[in-house]
């Protein structure tokens, strides 16, 4: 009888034994037995969880499959009931999430505001955990980076002929040919690495991330050579700049690789889009004190005192590094 459920069928009860005829009333409902079939009434996706009955197990209970959280404080839910249709719950904005957030404000050293600048929306919960540990290491090791930026600058402009340690000058036409050929030709570099070697950074991307370091590093010492040898500016400096592409070329997809470590929760827009934030204050802070340091009699004069200075940072910078890429924890085995 359940599986005829939308028809009616009027059978002579001659027809039927007598074990049958004992079953039926003349309203033709059951006597005894199974309960009567009835038919189920449509239900809204949106509805409630049905109240399971005195004889129902927890199975008939409606399961959460996902909570989804907004700025807001409202909650969206999605759970699967006893007959394992979906239903989608909306939570408002209440005043128990609004504690719950004070709570959270409370017990966090860092100012909502400067919080919603520099970090993504949900953190701790929407990134890995080794994140705010990165982001606070990569800082400094920006500011190294464009401290050593705007020494090795100066070099190239004392040996293009502006404000040079001898006092030669250059016509500003030369200078910029061969300062917009270096770059052409360093442009190759991260064309040669793009193509050749794109399947090595998801294997380790934190190596290839120290090498682009140490390659930048090799083409930097190109270019503050040039201010000894002026007549072989273009050679040095076009070296110089290979070197710093090729150091690029390592750099960025490595950078993408970390980027998604980072994105817990699949946002990974938002993870580029808060580490642009960092180091741009970070590149403003190091151009800043490198200016200052340029400003010092000792650097405007000596080669020498500027080279050191350049060392010292760019050693400090390496070491800024390497300790950043060691608190990443990525989920992977190398089998080299």
């Amino acid at each position: 009888l359940r599986c005829l459920s939308f028809h009616s069928f009027h059978l002579p009860t001659g027809q039927l034994g007598p074990r049958h005829r004992s079953m039926l009333t003349v309203g033709g409902r059951f006597q005894g037995g199974a309960p009567p079939w009835r038919r189920p009434r449509p239900r809204s996706r949106l509805a409630s969880p049905p109240a399971s009955s005195s004889g129902a197990g927890d199975s008939e209970k409606a399961r959460p499959l996902l909570v989804e959280r907004y700025r807001d404080g409202a909650a969206k839910r999605y759970m699967l009931d006893g007959d394992s249709k979906l239903q989608v719950q909306w939570e408002k904005h209440d005043e128990s999430s609004t504690n719950t957030v004070e709570d959270e404000n409370a017990n966090s050293s860092i100012p909502r505001a400067v919080s919603d600048f520099v970090l993504p929306a949900g953190f701790p919960e929407s990134v890995s955990d080794d994140y705010l540990q990165y982001m606070l290491l990569q800082f400094p090791t920006n500011v190294t980076g464009w401290i050593c930026h705007t020494l090795v600058t100066s070099s190239l402009l004392k040996a293009v002929g502006v404000g040079s340690f001898t006092g030669t000058s250059a016509a500003a036409a030369a200078a910029a040919i061969r300062w917009v050929s270096k770059d052409g030709i360093g442009a190759f570099g991260r064309l040669l690495i793009g193509g050749r070697f794109g399947t090595l950074f998801d294997d380790d991307p934190k190596k290839w991330r120290m090498y682009a370091d140490f390659i930048g590093s090799a083409g930097s010492i190109f270019d503050l050579t040039t201010p000894l040898y002026p007549g072989y500016f273009l050679p040095l400096a076009s070296l110089g700049n290979l070197a710093k592409a090729v150091g690029r070329g390592f750099r960025d997809p490595s950078n993408r690789v970390i980027q998604n470590h980072f994105a817990k929760s699949g946002n990974l827009g938002e993870i580029a889009a808060k580490e642009e934030v960092w180091e741009v204050g970070a590149q403003l802070v190091g151009l800043s004190i490198g200016v200052l340091i340029l400003d010092t009699p000792g650097i405007q004069s000596s080669y020498l005192t500027l080279t050191l200075t350049w060392l010292g940072v760019r050693l400090l910078h390496l070491w800024f590094r390497y300790q950043s890429l060691v608190v990443l924890k990525f989920r992977t085995v190398r089998l080299t």
